[in-house]
Parts: structure tokens; sequence; C-alpha cells
């Protein structure tokens, strides 16, 4: 049966609206995204964020509505992230859509952010279930066995920090711009993405991930060099370019090399898998999408990964979700709440 979701996601800092309908796909993909505006701060301030939301959001919804040629009359239904994310954010997005369903009687259904992006590499690739799916983000590393639509099981998740943030907090020890995912692989690439300081990998048996030690391996490495402080938590050496370029580029073969180690436990643990897809923010990233191809080509397992649009925290991806939850019959009602 054809349907046309509303899909609304405000789960941190970027105000996005979309229209997918069963028959014709993606009909819009709208955002608006706060980099500019927590750069200054070196990364997301909640309570800017919030009210960013607040700004934005009737703004990004009709231009979703007016580049699918719809009108609010013309929803099935609309979805809307309401889990996990910052809470004021949350609530912009989550109260907006109980508005305008209450307002004209609409179909309503809550979706998790993190089920949007497990899905997300569907939107525009047939991919055979079950299938490996790693999500990674600066608020998230998972890995999910995907079953069926609406149907997965997690595998295993970060302890600590995610890849995303890894990679934001040591862009920030070297005084190099926010967000550091974009600029780690700009700087790795000047020096052709080789490993110089061979910061440790996790080699243990579990599909968890933890990024909080290679962190600290990083900023004691920099000490040991003599290029950052801790007494001042200053880095001292902005004008020494080439150990920039060494940090990024030894931290993103790093972070690939653990990547790829799960993928090969996860394809041993469970030989049912068909196809790995890598999505998410870091998912942008062409080096690591790059090396995780290769390497699931060696293994003879298909690789698939989102186009950049629905990568990062889009809507696409939840109006995609909210399209297979309404065909099952999955809805919610006006009390929807949060949950952070």
């Amino acid at each position: 049966m054809n349907k046309i979701i509303l899909g609304i996601e405000t789960s941190c800092d970027e105000t996005a609206a979309a229209v997918y309908t069963s028959s014709d796909g993606m009909r819009s993909n709208h955002l608006f995204s706060q980099i500019a505006l927590h750069t200054p701060f070196g990364g997301v301030v909640p309570e800017v964020a919030s009210r960013s939301h607040l700004e934005k959001i009737n703004i990004i919804v009709q231009q979703a509505l007016d580049t699918a040629h719809c009108t609010l009359d013309d929803i099935d239904c609309i979805a809307v992230t309401n889990k996990p994310g910052l809470a004021g954010s949350l609530l912009v997005g989550v109260c907006f859509a109980k508005a305008l369903a209450w307002a004209k009687n609409k179909k309503l259904i809550g979706i998790n952010h993190l089920e949007g992006h497990a899905f997300s590499a569907q939107i525009e690739h047939d991919i055979s279930f079950p299938y490996l799916c790693i999500t990674a983000s600066g608020g998230h590393t998972a890995l999910y066995l995907i079953r069926d639509f609406g149907v997965y099981d997690l595998l295993g998740q970060t302890l600590d920090d995610a890849a995303g943030e890894a990679f934001d907090k040591i862009a920030k020890l070297m005084d190099l711009p926010y967000p550091g995912g974009p600029v780690i692989e700009k700087y790795a690439a000047q020096v052709g993405f080789e490993d110089f300081f061979a910061y440790p990998r996790t080699t243990h048996k579990s599909l968890d991930f933890s990024f909080s030690g290679l962190k600290t391996a990083v900023l004691y490495d920099l000490v040991k060099r003599g290029a950052y402080q801790l007494e001042t938590k200053r880095f001292t050496q902005q004008a020494n370019l080439f150990l920039q370029e060494q940090v990024a580029s030894s931290l993103l073969v790093c972070i690939t090399d653990i990547f790829e180690q799960k993928i090969r436990l996860a394809v041993k643990q469970h030989p049912q898998i068909k196809a790995v897809a890598f999505v998410g923010g870091v998912a942008c990233n062409k080096y690591i999408k790059k090396r995780l191809g290769s390497f699931c080509n060696q293994i003879n397992i298909p690789f698939f990964a989102p186009s950049p649009q629905y990568c990062t925290d889009n809507a696409g991806m939840i109006a995609f979700v909210g399209n297979y939850k309404a065909q099952q019959g999955h809805y919610s009602d006006l009390s929807l709440d949060i949950l952070i």
C-alpha cells in the first residue's frame, strides 16, 4: 500500500525533514547544519542546538513538502526521531511532529535514530538479509546483524568514545577545526595514509568498540614528543604541520584497522552474513570506505554504503524507516516521549 511519509530529525545539531513514498522513494531530503554555530566552541552546545532547531524546523519542513510537491494534507504519517540524542533537540522535533499529527489528524511514529542509520544503506541499495551493519558517528559506534526490515540484533557497541568522537577529540588536541573527521582525512591524505606511529589496536575477541584508550595513547605520544603540555592543556607545535599530518594519518589507519578486525570477527561468528553495510557520519570518510570495500571484496562479501546525504543525521533515513513501520502498522500515539 502506497504511503506518503514526512520524516523529521532533530536529535543533535542538524534540523532535517524529508518526504518518502512507498511508490516513488525519496521525494525530498532537506537539512540545516549547525556546524558553523558550534565551531567556535569546538563541539555541540546543547542549548545553542535546541534554539537553532526552534528557529529552523518550520522552514525546513515546509521546504521538504514544497520540493516533494505535496502539502500536509497529502501526508499519511509523520515519522520523528524520539531517541537517542540531546534532550532539548529531541523535544523540538517530537513536539513539532505531535502538534502536526494532532492538528491534521495524521498517524505518528517515533523512530530510533540508530535504526535510521542502520537501514540508511537500504534507501539506495537492495541489500540481501541478513547483513552486517557498522554504524559510526560522533555519538555512536555499533555493530548490528540486520535480519529484516525492523528486525536486528546488536552485536557490539562502543564502551566509551565513539569513532567520530575520537576524531573530534584528537583534532582538538592539535588545535585543528571542528568537526574533526573531515580535517583528519584531509591532513592524512597529504602524507599518503601511512601508519607513522602505530597506535594501539584493540585485539580482544569482543565485537564491542573502545576508542577512549586510543585517544589517551595519542595524547601521551604527543606529550612524549614535546608537542603537548599536560599542565596547560595546550598543543605546542601548531606550526609543525608535518606532525599534525602524521598523527592524523596514523589515527585514520588505526581506526580503519579496528573496523576491519571487527568485520572479520563478526563474519567468522556469523557465517550467514550476506553483505556488509557501513553507515553514519564516519561513512563519509572516503579512505575508510575504500579500505573496508576492498577488504570485503577480498573475503567475497558485497559492501554497501549510503551516499553522503544519507550518512549524516538526515530525515531521509527517518522517513524510510517510518515507511516500513507504517506498512507493518507500528504506530505511536500522542503520548510519545523522548528517550535520551
